[in-house]
């Protein structure tokens, strides 16, 4: 007998607690299909209205139309910019409350393929920034090259024309001096020399000076020319290298500075118009 009170013990408590088990089971999966069904009822009755995807949309445009990029190489960002716009287009599109008509469709494939090809075009001009501030560190090289020769020649010539200044005075001094030994002649010792011969010697010393004298007005001149002419073609070779730095000074500055964003906020305002354009046609249009 205590034998099978031990057998029957297990069997019995087993069958005890099947029940509420199975019960527990069936009301969870109820529940579950409730909360399923009230979701799915919610969703229903939020699907947003064609003016609330519109709104949502023009919105999202008008942000991306504003963003800017702040740190150079800005081309960076297009790609990003562009994926993003895309999205903005394709889940205006593919909104079950939006039917895109072919006049959209053919302003949307126009604007987005503009403004591709603005910022390619962009994105090449960026990628010359390396290249033209190169171009511009070797100008400034040849600008400081021929500073250089300039300076060296020019002092070259003021050598020049100092030294023979020094030659030249010094005989004009040298002539004066003997000119005022001749009028010395005049008194004292010297007048035993004839006056002939006193003439004579003042005659060739005064002829001697004016030449002297020419020679350095000529060679101030040639001096004065010489420099002016090294000037002239020292101007003509800096210039053009001056204009060039310049220009490329300007590219540097604006490649440094977001100038896709015109072009960029352009393309989304474009989009702005194509929407309310459909909005436009979806509210006149009969029903």
């Amino acid at each position: 007998m205590g034998y099978q009170s031990r057998i029957g013990s297990p069997g019995s408590s087993g069958r005890g607690h099947g029940m509420p088990r199975r019960k527990k089971a069936r009301a969870k999966a109820t529940r579950q299909k409730r909360r399923s069904s009230s979701s799915y009822v919610s969703e229903e009755h939020h699907v947003p209205t064609f003016e609330e995807v519109s709104d949502r949309t023009l919105n999202r445009l008008r942000s991306l139309g504003n963003q800017r990029f702040a740190l150079s190489p800005f081309s960076e960002y297009f790609g990003s910019w562009l994926v993003d716009l895309r999205d903005v287009v394709f889940e205006f599109e593919s909104s079950p409350t939006i039917s895109v008509d072919g006049q959209f469709l053919k302003e949307r494939s126009q604007i987005l393929s503009n403004v591709e090809v603005e910022l390619e075009e962009r994105r090449r001009k960026e990628a010359t920034l390396d290249r033209i501030a190169k171009g511009l560190s070797s100008n400034r090289i040849l600008l400081e090259r021929l500073e250089e020769e300039y300076t060296d020649s020019t002092r070259e010539i003021e050598g020049r024309k100092a030294s023979e200044i020094r030659r030249l005075s010094s005989n004009i001094d040298g002539l004066r001096e003997e000119l005022d030994r001749i009028a010395r002649m005049k008194t004292g010792i010297f007048r035993r020399v004839s006056e002939k011969a006193r003439a004579q010697k003042e005659a060739e010393a005064t002829q001697r000076l004016n030449s002297e004298q020419r020679e350095l007005a000529l060679a101030m001149r040639h001096f004065s020319s010489e420099k002016e002419r090294l000037r002239d073609e020292y101007e003509k070779k800096k210039q053009p290298v001056i204009e060039q730095m310049r220009d490329q000074q300007k590219e540097i500055e604006n490649l440094e500075i977001d100038g896709s964003l015109e072009a960029r906020r352009a393309a989304c305002e474009a989009l702005v118009n194509a929407v309310n354009g459909l909005l436009q046609r979806e509210r006149s249009s009969p029903h």
